[in-house]
């Protein structure tokens, strides 16, 4: 299947804005690009119940987040969610646009977390910053209005490193139980395990393979890590006892194989999950629902995904 007209437009726009790669520039022009480039809101912004910024603790110091309810009364539900950027870019208005859809869609609770970014903060500082913010969302339930059994984890690609990395750690750390993994076109491996989507997708489809290497290299304090499965999830040894899991991926990424692979190891592991194939989509697709109708697709089946999440959660306390 080839691309669509529209997207092949684009990605021609985009190469104005991408100049020359990443390891020939600045991380300041890197990140100035990404900038003019972010996604754009189009129309008028999503209305929801309330909006408030957060300074939380966490165990390296304090960081910033942002927490969207809705207009009904809690306790709701609660989506951690994790922003996209290549660990080297974004914050909390990258996320906002999806974060409030989202919030409005389910309706959830949403603590959107502006993690700290390489290569100042090398790996495993994001990680965790995201996992701390998730602890801390679970002691401040209460405060916070939400209910402590029915929280998700999700994020957009290399916040879908984190959400899975945050999975991974509530698991072996006996953390409180998580009810859902949301993760769109996550990276799960490093490149030096050679999947084939880096080559077959390495040029001229936004995400490079050349950049995606130099992103790993920004992100990672020493090559070692590359095999520590809370930098590399596909490299765990057991994906059992996790929660339940929607994988998005595209056809046109970089990262479309080890999106692949983690699903299935998740499903071998016993875990449900839930994988969705875009055929005609590119990296990036998610947070531009104006640009892309699989965007859009893909925010309702996310929406649909939490809501029977949270409806189980809820269920089963019920029971209990």
């Amino acid at each position: 299947m080839t691309l669509p007209r529209r997207v092949r437009v684009l990605l021609q726009i985009a190469r104005l804005f991408e100049g020359r790669p990443y390891s020939q520039r600045t991380i300041s022009d890197i990140r100035s690009s990404l900038d003019r480039f972010r996604p754009r809101r189009i129309g008028r912004r999503v209305p929801v119940g309330a909006v408030r910024d957060i300074s939380i603790p966490t165990s390296a110091g304090s960081i910033r987040t942002r927490l969207y309810t809705p207009a009904s009364s809690g306790p709701h539900p609660l989506l951690m969610f994790f922003h996209g950027g290549g660990w080297i870019w974004g914050d909390l208005d990258v996320s906002d646009h999806s974060c409030r859809t989202l919030c409005r869609n389910v309706p959830c609770a949403i603590l959107s977390v502006d993690y700290r970014l390489a290569p100042e903060s090398k790996c495993p500082a994001a990680i965790d910053d995201c996992f701390d913010a998730t602890q801390w969302a679970v002691s401040e339930a209460t405060v916070l209005g939400i209910d402590p059994s029915r929280i998700a984890v999700g994020g957009e690609s290399g916040g879908g490193t984190f959400a899975a990395v945050t999975a991974l750690r509530t698991r072996d750390e006996n953390g409180a139980a998580l009810c859902g993994q949301l993760l769109i076109y996550p990276p799960t491996d490093h490149y030096s395990g050679q999947h084939d989507s880096w080559l077959r997708y390495g040029a001229g489809y936004g995400l490079t393979r050349e950049n995606g290497m130099w992103l790993w290299d920004q992100y990672l304090a020493s090559v070692t890590q590359a095999d520590d499965p809370y930098a590399s999830p596909l490299r765990a040894p057991n994906l059992a006892n996790l929660p339940a899991a929607l994988v998005i991926t595209a056809e046109y990424d970089i990262l479309r194989d080890e999106g692949w692979r983690f699903a299935e190891r998740l499903r071998q592991a016993g875990v449900a999950v839930t994988h969705h194939h875009y055929a005609t989509a590119i990296h990036g697709f998610f947070s531009m629902p104006g640009l892309f109708p699989e965007g859009r697709a893909a925010m309702t089946e996310a929406s649909d995904w939490l809501k029977e999440r949270f409806s189980v959660a809820d269920l089963r306390n019920v029971s209990a």
